[in-house]
């Protein structure tokens, strides 16, 4: 059974001030829950309706109904389990190789499978602007499915760490060059931009390369791509390039 205390401690968590507050964030689903278990997260409590996670201690598991799964749950449709995990101290970002940079992107689904594919194509570090939607958020946890455990993501002043990396920043904008016949670098950073307003103008400034996704389409018309989208693109030309 799920006390009150519980609900209201499992509930809190969909909130970004309460996950800071307690430490923890939830995760649904066996692929993503058994993803967190193997890493180095820490499990804090788990909440299942049948017994899938074998090699949890006892006292960290809690079997619950279908409909007690229902009210801390953050899906329309829950799974069959529901965990909590502590939030870990990001990590000092390593600059070599390629890192990411988000500049405000707010759509949780847009950031997780922004981790997939860093996950992907081997990016190990990504930064993130402060007001970027919270990687902890149970809609990005979820649409990671599992990335989570293996990318590196800080949030910092975006433009403080553009002005003090060495490496070549390279801004996707709408009139940058052509990235298919651009020399593209084994080491770099990657900036990619809100999804409705794209780079900031703070932003912009520090880049020293623009580069686009160019368009085919006998009218070209197509004001732009999803943000995910053009990061799979981007991400899959340097490496073709490395």
């Amino acid at each position: 059974m799920v006390s009150k205390s519980q609900i209201k401690l499992i509930t809190s968590l969909q909130q970004k001030k309460y996950r800071k507050l307690h430490g923890l964030f939830l995760a649904e689903g066996i692929k993503v829950i058994q993803e967190l278990l193997r890493s180095n997260f820490v499990l804090h409590h788990l909440y299942v309706t049948d017994a899938v996670f074998d090699a949890v201690p006892k006292q960290k598991v809690s079997v619950v109904t279908e409909a007690e799964l229902k009210k801390i749950s953050a899906l329309k449709t829950p799974n069959n389990c529901l965990a909590l995990f502590e939030i870990p101290k990001g990590e000092e970002i390593s600059e070599a190789g390629l890192i990411v940079a988000l500049d405000d992107i707010r759509d949780p689904g847009n950031l997780g499978t922004i981790l997939r594919l860093c996950d992907w194509f081997g990016i190990q570090n990504v930064v993130c602007s402060e007001e970027t939607v919270d990687i902890y958020n149970p809609k990005v946890v979820q649409a990671t499915m599992g990335s989570i455990t293996r990318v590196n993501v800080i949030y910092t002043d975006l433009e403080v760490f553009l002005e003090k990396t060495q490496l070549p920043v390279y801004g996707t904008f709408m009139d940058g060059e052509n990235i298919y016949k651009n020399n593209l670098p084994d080491n770099g950073v990657i900036v990619m931009g809100n999804e409705a307003n794209g780079i900031s103008p703070a932003i912009e400034k520090l880049c020293t390369q623009r580069i686009a996704i160019p368009r085919f389409g006998d009218l070209k018309q197509t004001e732009s791509l999803n943000v995910a989208t053009a990061t799979a693109i981007i991400l899959s030309e340097f490496r073709r390039s490395s």
